[in-house]
C-alpha cells in the first residue's frame, strides 16, 4: 500500500503546532529530526557499551545477603561495611554500610562523591542546618566535599547501599574557630 504524502503531511498538520517550512513536507521534517535523533543516540553510546563490553566481557557479579562479609569499620563503633565490588580502601567500589539503630556522626565530608539508597531503616541526614529523614528505598548523592551529619533513627539498623567513585574516607569537620575581636 502506497503513502500519499500530500494526504500525510495533511493528516500529521492535524496533530503538530507550529510554522510549516515550505516546500518541505511535514513528514519528511519529522523524519529528519528523528533519524538525527536516533544518530546522536547511538554515536554517543556505542563507544561506551563497547568499552564496557570489552573490560568485562559478560561478568556479573552476584552476591545473596548471606554471603556478604561485615566488616566493622575502624574508629566508628556502630558502623560495619560490606564490600561487594571494587576495594574501599583503593578506589572506586560499591558496598554496604549498615549503622546501628542510634548511630550518630558530627559533621564530617567525604572526600569522593557518593550515591547511596537506603535499604533498611530511616536515616537522617543534616544537609545546611536542616535535618531529613529518609525511609527505606530513598535516595542520596554527596558530591564535592558536601558537608553533612549522619545519624541512624533508633530501633531499626540502617542498611544503605553505596555507589562511591573513589577511594572511602570519613573527614571530620573541625569546629570553626571563636571569632577574634
Amino acid at each position: 500500500m502506497a503513502v500519499d504524502p500530500q494526504k500525510l503531511d495533511a493528516f500529521l498538520g492535524k496533530f503538530v503546532c507550529g510554522n510549516r517550512v515550505k516546500g518541505v513536507p511535514m513528514y519528511k521534517r519529522h523524519a529528519t529530526v528523528l533519524a538525527m535523533t536516533l544518530a546522536l543516540a547511538v554515536s554517543a553510546f556505542t563507544p561506551l557499551a563497547a568499552a564496557k563490553d570489552a573490560k568485562k566481557s559478560g561478568n556479573a557479579v552476584l552476591i545473596p545477603t548471606s554471603d556478604l562479609k561485615w566488616t566493622d569499620v575502624p574508629g566508628f563503633p556502630g558502623v560495619k561495611m560490606a564490600a561487594m565490588d571494587g576495594n574501599p580502601a583503593k578506589g572506586p567500589h560499591h558496598s554496604m554500610l549498615k549503622f546501628a539503630g542510634g548511630f550518630a556522626a558530627d559533621l564530617h565530608h567525604h572526600s569522593s562523591d557518593h550515591y547511596g539508597t537506603i535499604v533498611s531503616g530511616t536515616l537522617v541526614l543534616t544537609v545546611d542546618g536542616k535535618e531529613n529523614k529518609f525511609p527505606a528505598g530513598s535516595y542520596f548523592s554527596f558530591k564535592g566535599k558536601k558537608q553533612h551529619v549522619t545519624k541512624c533513627e533508633a530501633g531499626a539498623d540502617c542498611v544503605l547501599s553505596m555507589d562511591v567513585r573513589g577511594k572511602w574516607d570519613v573527614v571530620a569537620e573541625s569546629a570553626k574557630p571563636a571569632d577574634k575581636k
